[in-house]
């Protein structure tokens, strides 16, 4: 199942680049592998996958430990501070930093282990209740305050944007998450790099990339639904 559902994201992923006049390389498919099992991550492995992301800290360190060391596996859930410091050097890239705390926090943990955490910026660009991230107008004030933090280089934005039948009503909010990156990277701060931007999830990817996403997240059209009640213990 999850190799012929990889070839199908697969496909519409080509899909939008051409739609969009950009190369397939352009954009990274992070399978959402939260509450599936290592076998299941397994299979998609075996289909050539390599960037994998994880909502719980616990989770994503049980599996660092049981599947193989190329995995580039990413922190795409909210982050608690008191958790950082067990997937500072396992994670990849951390997609949800929402908070100056949270930098400090990273920033600290990444200097006891002498390395420079790669972070994306969470944005609500739907000013969602439900949604953790920054609202769009604190993102400047927040950017300012990132050359404090010397252990952490900020590679781009992310969103999370709603859970719509409509793909075509979250465009606005992808588009305005790319402006915002390009007003970011015209400030040339030196530890802070635009060249990410992480939008788009089974229901919406592919509008995210005609709008530039960089990395897509997919969960639901790899693996199939969640187990909600897994979801739940590993909180």
């Amino acid at each position: 199942m999850v190799t012929e559902n990889l070839e199908e994201v697969e496909e519409k992923i080509q899909a939008a680049c051409n739609r969009s006049g950009r190369k397939r390389e352009e954009v990274t498919l992070i399978a959402v592998s939260k509450t599936k099992p290592v076998s299941m991550i397994k299979e998609a492995y075996g289909a050539g996958i390599r960037v994998f992301g994880e909502n719980k800290v616990q989770e994503l360190n049980e599996k660092y430990d049981q599947l193989p060391s190329d995995i580039q596996w990413q922190m795409i859930g909210h982050l608690q501070r008191n958790k950082v410091k067990y997937i500072i050097d396992k994670a990849e890239l951390i997609h949800s930093v929402d908070s100056l705390r949270l930098l400090e926090t990273i920033d600290r943990e990444a200097a006891k282990k002498q390395l420079k955490a790669k972070v994306l910026l969470e944005v609500n660009m739907a000013r969602e209740d439900t949604k953790f991230g920054l609202m769009p107008e604190e993102v400047m004030k927040f950017i300012d305050k990132v050359p404090e933090y010397p252990h952490v280089l900020l590679e781009g934005l992310m969103t999370i944007a709603p859970n719509t039948e409509d793909p075509e009503t979250n465009r606005q909010f992808f588009c305005a998450l790319r402006k915002l990156s390009v007003d970011i990277a015209d400030k040339n701060i030196d530890n802070i790099h635009m060249g990410v931007l992480s939008m788009g999830m089974t229901n919406d990817y592919e509008v995210a990339i005609e709008e530039g996403a960089t990395m897509v997240r997919v969960g639901t059209g790899i693996f199939g639904k969640r187990n909600y009640a897994l979801d739940k213990n590993t909180r």
